[in-house]
């Protein structure tokens, strides 16, 4: 993939890294040179001082073969802005934007950006990993609205079917993994022991899952 990080600070230098260590085509703006000295000797990409939504910029960071444009600089505009001219100009497939105000952040999702508020999802988090100990965290998705969480089969579910999980709106079993591989639940499909369940739950219904597994 080719990737545009846009803002080399914690998080789009981190993020930068770890695609360049994947083995992706990665390229970091940031309008101050200086922050690029917080990538590793080890990255492996291109690194362009400039401002982010510049057309000039833009073209120059590859963005018509750009496959993704994560936005992350200090500053809620700047990222919305880079963000709708790559989705909306450009048409660059993936695109993701940080937003700190969460309100603004749920306009821009209609617009086709996917947007994150670090506080609300940093927030949820917290919660999530203090009460929720027994269920392994894979995946937040949105603003951490909903998780994808892993746990054991337990023994009371074992030969009964996924919709013994499934609640509409709340819980849903994604996927099993059974001796190594993964499966999508089917009509037919039972639990077996040493299933590992991978679900997706809304936040709110955490703990009724906790309770359907037999953890609480």
């Amino acid at each position: 993939m080719h990737i545009i990080i846009i803002g080399c600070g914690r998080v789009g230098s981190q993020a930068a890294a770890a695609f360049s260590r994947q083995g992706h085509s990665v390229v970091v703006i940031d309008r101050n040179p200086a922050s690029f000295r917080r990538l590793p000797s080890a990255f492996v990409g291109t690194k362009i001082p400039g401002i982010a939504y510049d057309k000039e910029t833009m073209e120059k960071a590859g963005i018509q073969q750009a496959d993704a444009l994560v936005a992350v600089t200090s500053g809620d505009n700047s990222n919305i802005v880079a963000a709708r001219i790559a989705k909306e100009v450009y048409r660059v497939p993936i695109v993701l934007s940080r937003i700190y105000d969460p309100q603004r952040a749920e306009i821009y999702r209609r617009f086709g950006v996917t947007t994150f508020a670090p506080t609300v999802w940093g927030a949820n988090r917290v919660v999530e990993l203090v009460t929720s100990v027994e269920l392994g965290q894979d995946i937040s998705l949105g603003n951490g609205e909903v998780e994808m969480v892993r746990a054991s089969a337990p023994p009371h579910l074992i030969g009964k079917p996924p919709g013994a999980l499934n609640v509409p709106g709340e819980i849903a079993v994604a996927a099993i993994i059974r001796m190594g591989k993964a499966i999508i639940p089917v009509s037919g499909t039972r639990f077996e022991d040493g299933d590992e369940l991978h679900v997706l739950v809304h936040r709110t219904a955490i703990e009724k899952l906790e309770k359907m597994m037999g953890l609480k």
